[in-house]
């Protein structure tokens, strides 16, 4: 099969539709998780979110919204709850984050078990993007705009408070609020590629495209943009790559972003 052939079959046409908006928005995205040093909590994070479509699914059956409800409420019950925990103790917050995660990922296995929808949930798992309804594609363009447009908009302030944040209170940068906000905001990014790549791999996908323009460019102003193209393009050649050589879309995208990561590290 070829890729002309590819082009004509609508079900692929919606798949890479998906693939580049989910691309870019994670692209774009990763320039601000790799400026803010918190790869490894988004880890723990992106593991969290199995418990919430488990709960979700055994309170109201097995959705797109009640997936993205249910995740999205977990991760962020796991983040504050760290968060507020770190505060009250001498426990690190990636310590707690760590213990957090194991505990919720458990949690969410046995009520898989408990309900038998283990195999029904395995693409939330790793991913399924060729099976996106109209209403994914809705909810990942939605986010998309709201991710680009805010981390575009307080670009100026995210920067300013990740690398003098003295400076950024002294001018009435509101840091707390606005920690909150893109934490919230990354949660939701990360639900939204569930599809894409599932839980399991989302963190690939949210992280290697800024590591490696990187290694390529060393103005952060730009890191954002190219960090959304590398996103969206490397996706889509490994969505193309997955329905030519019949592999999982999830795992292909993931592992051309890590080739291309391996290769901007020779470059240098």
């Amino acid at each position: 099969m070829t890729f002309l052939d590819l082009i004509s079959f609508s079900l692929f046409q919606r798949a890479l539709v998906a693939t580049l908006i989910i691309g870019f928005v994670n692209g774009y995205t990763s320039a601000f998780v790799l400026l803010h040093r918190s790869p490894l909590k988004l880890t723990a994070l992106s593991h969290s979110l199995l418990p919430g479509i488990a709960i979700a699914t055994w309170l109201v059956g097995l959705g797109v919204v009640s997936a993205f409800v249910g995740s999205f409420l977990t991760a962020l019950f796991i983040g504050l709850l760290t968060l507020l925990i770190s505060s009250r103790t001498k426990i690190s917050s990636d310590t707690t984050l760590a213990v957090l995660y194991t505990g919720a990922f458990a949690l969410g296995v046995m009520i898989l078990n408990r309900i038998g929808a283990a195999q029904e949930l395995e693409h939330w798992l790793l991913g399924n993007i060729q099976g996106l309804s109209d209403l994914d594609l809705w909810m990942s363009f939605s986010v998309g705009i709201l991710a680009v447009s805010a981390l575009t908009l307080f670009r100026r302030s995210i920067l300013l408070n990740l690398f003098e944040p003295n400076v950024a209170t002294s001018l009435g940068v509101r840091t707390r609020l606005l920690n909150y906000g893109l934490f919230s905001l990354l949660i939701l990014v990360l639900v939204t590629t569930l599809q894409a790549v599932g839980c399991i791999l989302a963190i690939g996908l949210i992280v290697t495209p800024a590591a490696t323009v990187r290694n390529l460019c060393s103005s952060a102003r730009h890191l954002f943009i190219w960090s959304g193209l590398l996103g969206a393009i490397g996706s889509a050649v490994g969505l193309i790559l997955s329905y030519l050589v019949d592999l999982p879309a999830g795992s292909c995208i993931v592992l051309v972003h890590t080739s291309l990561f391996l290769l901007s590290t020779i470059k240098r």
